[in-house]
């Protein structure tokens, strides 16, 4: 842990209290909603499946949000900016609605500041599947200081998704950092956990743990928000 000086922290599920499940039936059922007037729900699933497909499976040096929207587009054709503005309505508004399933975040504030203080650098490393504003929003409802990290991932800067292992490298070149200086924080043994593929150091959260593909589970660390408040607790600290 000698050369640990950078904890990068998933969002969803791991900074934000939310079970996943509860997330997708907010998430998907408002989208839906605010789409239903001008497509069909079964259409619009279809689209948003093949267009968020897209954008997670790219490995070009393109940003997030110019896959998605080249994929929309290619669906969609002439309605491609009437598409554009109700998703931008969307999460300017109907969005909030996702806040219903936000449950207690107090053990991982106190953890971040704890680290904070300790002189450890913070990044917010969440999957950049959505807008700038959706994941500021998210931030807000975990009752985290944004301006306590260094760096976020967004669907408007980064060029790749998790779990692909360049997600996670464009990180460390935009933050300046060699995987052995880092740890990932995260709920999810794929997507989260991929990041030990690099050197990064792994803590697993439990509490809202994903492990869809039913895969070996390796970290370096694994155990609840309390256990992590307690890691934090316990880490040395940076400043002399």
């Amino acid at each position: 842990m000698n050369n640990i000086n950078t904890i990068m922290f998933d969002l969803d599920g791991t900074l934000l209290s939310i079970d996943m499940n509860d997330f997708e039936k907010y998430y998907f059922g408002s989208l839906i909603e605010a789409m239903k007037d001008f497509v069909a729900p079964e259409e619009f699933k279809n689209i948003l499946l093949i267009s968020t497909s897209d954008m997670i499976k790219n490995t070009e040096f393109k940003t997030n949000e110019e896959v998605f929207m080249a994929s929309l587009e290619s669906l969609v054709k002439d309605d491609f900016d009437e598409y554009q503005k109700r998703f931008a309505n969307y999460y300017m508004k109907d969005f909030d609605i996702l806040r219903k399933a936000v449950r207690d975040t107090t053990v991982m504030q106190e953890a971040t500041s704890l680290l904070k203080e300790k002189g450890y650098e913070l990044v917010i490393a969440t999957n950049p599947l959505f807008p700038e504003l959706a994941i500021n929003k998210r931030i807000e409802w975990a009752g985290i200081d944004k301006n306590e990290f260094s760096y976020v991932s967004y669907f408007e800067k980064n060029h790749y998704c998790k779990p692909n292992i360049e997600y996670y490298e464009e990180i460390l070149q935009n933050i300046g950092k060699k995987p052995e200086e880092c740890m990932m924080v995260g709920n999810d043994v794929l997507e989260d956990l991929i990041s030990g593929d690099l050197g990064i150091k792994t803590y697993l959260i439990t509490d809202h743990m994903l492990n869809c593909k039913n895969i070996e589970i390796k970290a370096d660390h694994i155990g609840s928000y309390i256990d992590f408040l307690k890691f934090a607790k316990e880490i040395p600290s940076r400043i002399n």
